[in-house]
């Protein structure tokens, strides 16, 4: 069972950013923090899925198969959405939400160079969350992902 994690930080409330409706999110994983936003124009349905998720606790792996990012396997959990706004593309600091398919569910969490693939082949996820505050910090974390192993995670409404 995963560790729950907590983070310190409490710095911005759910509110409207260049007009736009837009959820607050942190994630954390030990003493790393990122936030950033959902992207409800974009990804409504994942979004709002994801918001009932939330807080979600689990565990990042290093990517097998799509460069420098974490992913979190889910098997054949379903969120119940299909594919929007959906890419094999991400920037650094873009999570990525597959719901299933060719290849298993999963989260991705970009921290570098990555295309979007499984060992079937390229994918493309639903892109519902930007990466605001933290770049600094995401390439630390992903190597650590990938010499120390699993990393837990929390991914929750910013405080």
């Amino acid at each position: 069972m995963p560790q729950e994690l907590t983070c310190e930080h409490q710095f911005y409330q759910t509110g409207r950013i260049w007009g736009t409706h837009m959820e607050v999110v942190e994630i954390c994983s030990g003493e790393f923090t990122f936030r950033g936003v959902l992207e409800m124009d974009r990804a409504p349905e994942t979004c709002r899925a994801i918001l009932n998720l939330l807080p979600y606790r689990q565990h990042v792996i290093h990517s097998r198969w799509s460069g420098e990012a974490v992913w979190i396997p889910l098997a054949d959990f379903d969120l119940g959405v299909g594919l929007e706004n959906h890419t094999s593309h991400a920037s650094r600091g873009d999570m990525l939400f597959y719901p299933g398919g060719i290849s298993e569910t999963e989260f991705l969490f970009v921290y570098g160079s990555s295309i979007f693939a499984s060992k079937m082949g390229q994918l493309a996820g639903n892109h519902f969350f930007t990466m605001t505050d933290g770049h600094e910090l995401l390439e630390e974390f992903g190597k650590k992902a990938l010499w120390e192993g699993a990393q837990p995670i929390e991914i929750r409404l910013s405080r």
